[in-house]
């Protein structure tokens, strides 16, 4: 498991959140890891930090329902042997593994305690998942009750890593993209987004793997923005080729370029775009990694500015000649064409729209996941 975060915005899309920072809390996420083993370890960020990162104290164990955990799962995390950490501003710090077995899907707790300020969060704001908060120290706690507060993003936790032997695994997988690898609309709490749906595939096919998302709402390939994370082309190294154990990469990214420099009356060109993807591919072949480039989905009918225009349909239809015949990518996972409508391919098929044909409900997140090779992964 593994999540790309960025500076502290404590507004998103009119939601707010917790990225202002912590002051004696416990803060309680729930995660999914993707592949079974013996260990685990998790790993804390503090890259946009404004000031060291004084972390007093962590558990993990078994998710039950909400925030609760199942007696007897806890585990005391701990770092180079102790149980509290520093992390420096503008880093990140792993764990010592701990002995916690765990299968493929299934799902954990992580509590961090924070005694004192922690100063601004880094942080993911669309987490599609509920967080808990409680005042005091409530790492150990089994029982839910004091979880009182909640929020729609998650703080500080860039990844959950598993190891152990693990049969038929190929490596990890990094969906790097926008609010539509980020799942936006998908089911809350359900682990719906297409990255679930590929990572349950991988394990009912025998090949339970590491699938690690990285997508941002509202991220674009090459510009950032506050609240939206920084552009595709600088944070490629960090959140995709940065991953442990990274083999493959799938780049779903575009449309917000596409959209939001149109609405800007700033347009951005199917050339600008090509460059930006090219840009990826040479990171990814100089890691050795292999990269998979995935078509950008339809927008006909959306209603926020920019993303139905004529224009706008000419790039991305441009965008999408090249990624699937100019040979650059690896390969090619067609995610247009899984989602758009037989009879009108610019629009998103009624049954896969999550309300404004832009973003796929859980049944569009399956067929994304379904358009997916596995043998090419």
């Amino acid at each position: 498991m593994g999540s790309a975060l960025i500076a502290p915005f404590p507004d998103f899309f009119g939601e707010p959140n917790w990225s202002g920072g912590f002051d004696n809390h416990s803060v309680r996420q729930v995660v999914r890891v993707s592949r079974g083993g013996s260990t685990v370890r998790i790993r804390v960020s503090n890259v946009f930090g404004d000031q060291p990162l004084r972390l007093t104290g962590v558990t993990i164990g078994r998710a039950a329902e909400g925030a609760a955990v199942r007696a007897g799962s806890l585990r005391a995390v701990a770092f180079r042997g102790q149980r509290s950490t520093v992390v420096p501003p503008g880093q990140e710090v792993a764990s010592d593994g701990v002995r916690l077995r765990v299968s493929p899907l299934e799902r954990l707790t992580v509590t961090l305690y924070f005694d004192g300020p922690t100063g601004p969060a880094t942080f993911h704001p669309l987490a599609v998942a509920t967080v808990w908060r409680a005042s005091g120290d409530h790492r150990f706690d089994t029982d839910p009750a004091a979880y009182g507060e909640t929020s729609a993003s998650s703080y500080f936790l860039s990844g959950v890593d598993v190891s152990g032997p693990t049969k038929g695994s190929i490596g990890t997988v990094v969906t790097f993209g926008d609010s539509i690898t980020d799942g936006a609309v998908s089911t809350m709490d359900a682990d719906n987004r297409y990255p679930d749906e590929l990572a349950e595939r991988l394990a009912a096919a025998g090949r339970p793997t590491g699938v690690v998302n990285a997508g941002i709402g509202g991220n674009k390939v090459l510009s950032g923005s506050p609240g939206l994370g920084a552009a595709a082309v600088e944070r490629f190294r960090r959140d995709a080729l940065g991953q442990p154990g990274v083999r493959t990469v799938i780049v779903l990214e575009g449309i917000n370029d596409i959209g939001m420099g149109e609405a800007a009356g700033t347009p951005v060109t199917a050339a600008q775009l090509i460059a930006g993807h090219q840009a990826l591919i040479r990171a990814a072949h100089w890691r050795g990694v292999r990269i998979i480039g995935a078509t950008v989905t339809p927008t006909k009918g959306c209603p926020y500015p920019g993303y139905d225009t004529a224009r706008g349909e000419a790039v991305r239809d441009a965008l999408n000649h090249w990624i699937r015949t100019s040979g650059e990518y690896d390969a090619v996972f067609d995610f247009d064409r899984a989602l758009a409508d037989p009879a009108d391919p610019d629009r998103m098929r009624a049954e896969y729209d999550g309300g404004d044909a832009l973003h796929p409900n859980d049944a569009g997140m399956r067929a994304m996941a379904q358009a997916i090779d596995l043998n090419a992964l």
